[in-house]
């Protein structure tokens, strides 16, 4: 999610100028002799047995519960995501992260998706970002890195990870791209430097930010459908304007992102940012119009908080208190939308979750 695009009046309510705010064997010197076990020893034979007691060559010594020493262990780690017997593996959806690293591996090791060092351990599960991975946060960059390794290691493990394009990675591909560059914003002037700099822009993510993260990002599919979901980063029926296809609307904005023309970007960066399509009356029809066009039976998003998208808070800048309470997804317009994003950057929530949705 972000401001400063410069929108005017839509329907829609797009983003302000400025967004919330915001890890022996020992070696034998001769044969091997066979020494005697406590237990091979054979009782003599006018030794009485008890009656029903029929003795082995071994046996051994029983112990009683109270002379054992209770050793208190520590719980598991979560198990893995479970696995069908048959068929693709179960399905999970990840919110908005914005840089906060620490906040998503907690997150996917919750929910087996990932062992305690890191690395997939959810088989052939399969797993989707909805986009926006860096700004506001501390390690945006490695929050990517960590979405790269993880698509390699499930591709290997029968599973996969993969991640649509949010604004924050267009922001981001423009600041680098582009820089102070002037573009149409459609009131004025404005720059994608200074829009990311509004827009929690964090240096050091641009210090460390390399030609292959450039080109992850500007490869990303901006729609898909997985099991009847329809899967995008924004709450927009901004979609609509890039094609009647799923298919159509990826390459459009592949083909905007090659042509490397600044206003064209931008625009294609403000339509993004667009948010609430789906919230007040006509929300139902709204997201109908996008299943409709690219199918699916409900819409999955991201960018919109929830906390901004219910009103307990006021604006996207509002920071204050502890954060609000985020239990997990919204559904809403007639059942119609899940909303992913949690507020992580508000101090709410990282959201991952398996869909369907269990509770």
């Amino acid at each position: 999610m972000t401001q400063g695009a410069g929108q005017g009046p839509e329907v829609e309510r797009t983003a302000t100028l400025r967004d919330f705010r915001v890890p022996a064997y020992v070696h034998e010197t001769g044969p091997y002799v066979r020494t005697a076990h406590p237990g091979d020893t054979v009782p003599p034979a006018d030794e009485a047995y008890p009656d029903g007691y029929t003795p082995t060559q071994r046996d051994l010594p029983v112990i009683n519960r109270s002379e054992t020493l209770q050793v208190p262990v520590e719980p598991a780690p979560a198990a893995p995501a479970p696995q069908p017997a048959t068929g693709p593996g179960p399905l999970f959806v990840v919110g908005d992260v914005h840089g906060y690293l620490d906040e998503l591996v907690t997150a996917l090791q919750e929910q087996g998706l990932i062992d305690a060092s890191g690395q997939w351990c959810a088989g052939t599960a399969r797993l989707w970002f909805l986009g926006d991975f860096t700004d506001r946060g501390p390690d945006g960059i490695g929050v990517i890195d960590l979405v790269m390794r993880l698509s390699a290691e499930a591709a290997a493990a029968g599973g996969y990870c993969k991640a649509l394009m949010g604004n924050h990675e267009l922001l981001l591909l423009g600041a680098k791209r582009f820089g102070d560059t002037p573009v149409n914003s459609g009131a004025g002037t404005a720059t994608f430097q200074a829009a990311w700099l509004l827009n929690g822009g964090q240096k050091t993510d641009m210090d460390r930010l390399q030609d292959h993260h450039l080109q992850w990002m500007a490869r990303l599919d901006a729609v898909e459908e997985v099991d009847g979901y329809l899967l995008v980063h924004s709450d927009t029926t901004a979609y609509l304007d890039y094609g009647d296809s799923i298919e159509a609307v990826n390459d459009t904005v592949r083909e905007t992102l090659t042509r490397n023309d600044a206003d064209e970007c931008w625009d294609l960066f403000r339509k993004f940012t667009k948010r609430f399509s789906f919230r007040d009356e006509g929300g139902a029809d709204a997201v109908r119009s996008l299943l409709d066009t690219y199918g699916g039976t409900r819409i999955v998003h991201g960018h919109s908080p929830i906390p901004y998208l219910l009103g307990e808070v006021g604006s996207e800048d509002d920071d204050e208190g502890t954060g609000p309470a985020v239990e997990g997804p919204h559904v809403y317009a007639d059942g119609l939308a899940i909303a992913m994003d949690g507020g992580v950057t508000m101090a709410g929530k990282l959201l991952v979750r398996q869909l369907p949705l269990t509770t």
